[in-house]
């Protein structure tokens, strides 16, 4: 059996690219069936861009601020780039820029995003405080197909941490992350391995992956 050609992927980022590095270290396992070929950015100064740089990745960055032409001019340009690189996927790893209408288009259904919330719940930001003013006793993130609706789109993979007594926005944040790390480079993975496939109602199956078999309360109920 021949070597399979890894999927390419483009990553965008905005930070400190955490999630780009969780990416970047499963890339190094030789079974690995993805790479990455470019990770752009809307800030200059992203860290994201020094943790591609150090790993000998393409990096590139162009500000939105004040660009010629607008949104639809800068995702143009965005988009022609990604084409240029040969990428596969566009994968969205703390990109916190609304992507217009027509780069969804242009992309669709090889365009991914995580967000840290169990979407549909608490989409848009400061989703972390709106889980703890809401009162759930559990959170986490969603890997999900990016259509034009804002944090809408057949959902992939989902994690579930608690909400524990004393969470502040930045606790939950962590602990969620933690799962981001885990369940992005595991959902790159099986559209690269072919196992992804969305239905005409959007609902979203992998093909032989195992199911949990658990259930969770929180909190936790005392023995009888």
């Amino acid at each position: 059996m021949g070597k399979v050609t890894p999927l390419k992927l483009a990553v965008l980022v905005s930070g400190g690219g955490s999630n780009l590095q969780a990416i970047i270290d499963a890339c190094k396992a030789s079974d690995y069936p993805a790479e990455i070929v470019l990770v752009f950015s809307n800030q200059l100064d992203a860290g994201g861009l020094e943790r591609a740089r150090l790993a000998g990745i393409r990096a590139e960055a162009i500000s939105h601020k004040g660009f010629e032409g607008g949104r639809e001019a800068y995702d143009s340009t965005v988009s022609n780039l990604i084409e240029e690189s040969g990428a596969d996927l566009v994968v969205l790893a703390g990109y916190l820029r609304l992507v217009s209408e027509s780069f969804v288009t242009r992309w669709e259904g090889r365009l991914i995003n995580i967000h840290p919330s169990l979407l549909p719940s608490f989409k848009g930001l400061h989703v972390h405080q709106a889980a703890l003013d809401a009162g759930v006793k559990y959170s986490g993130c969603t890997v999900h197909y990016v259509v034009p609706e804002v944090d809408s789109g057949p959902i992939i993979a989902q994690a579930v941490v608690p909400v524990l007594p004393g969470d502040d926005a930045g606790t939950l944040a962590q602990r969620i992350l933690k799962q981001e790390h885990r369940i992005y480079p595991q959902v790159i993975r099986w559209i690269a391995e072919g196992r992804v496939s969305v239905d005409e109602a959007g609902i979203v199956t992998v093909a032989d992956a195992n199911a949990p078999d658990f259930a969770q309360i929180n909190p936790v109920p005392e023995p009888n």
